[in-house]
């Protein structure tokens, strides 16, 4: 049992489109003490090439919401070359006009004194998904 009065947070991201994690994404950490409160920026991170956050700010004392905003519009124009290259025969070679349909991914999640929250972001260009994880 944990004897620890604050939260911990920790992510990381797996392109689906690709199957692989999602290595450079700009990861920022908020919090704030209850649902009325000013969100307190904390700072922030990238993934690494395993599509791990590792160092993520501590969350302070007192800490009910959490919100992980991730950056993902420079990934995918970073790695659309990349990814076409690695695409399947039959993907087709354009979608929409480029453009990114989601360039920013915001989760928001409450949280219990001295417990771990893992949220992972399963991640493609049209769409996304988050759970909580171990």
């Amino acid at each position: 049992m944990s004897t620890s009065t604050t939260a911990s947070v920790s992510t990381h991201i797996l392109d689906t489109s690709i199957g692989r994690p999602a290595e450079g994404v700009a990861v920022h950490l908020f919090a704030r003490g209850g649902r009325e409160e000013d969100w307190q920026a904390l700072g922030g991170s990238a993934t690494d090439a395993d599509g791990r956050c590792k160092d993520l700010p501590d969350l302070p004392e007192g800490t009910t919401h959490v919100r992980l905003d991730f950056a993902v519009e420079a990934y995918f124009e970073e790695n659309t070359a990349k990814k076409q290259a690695d695409a399947q025969q039959d993907a087709p070679a354009t979608r929409d006009s480029g453009a990114v349909f989601f360039p920013e991914v915001a989760i928001t999640f409450a949280v219990n004194p001295g417990e771990h929250y893992h949220v992972p972001l399963l991640l493609n260009p049209f769409g996304y998904s988050v759970y909580r994880g171990s």
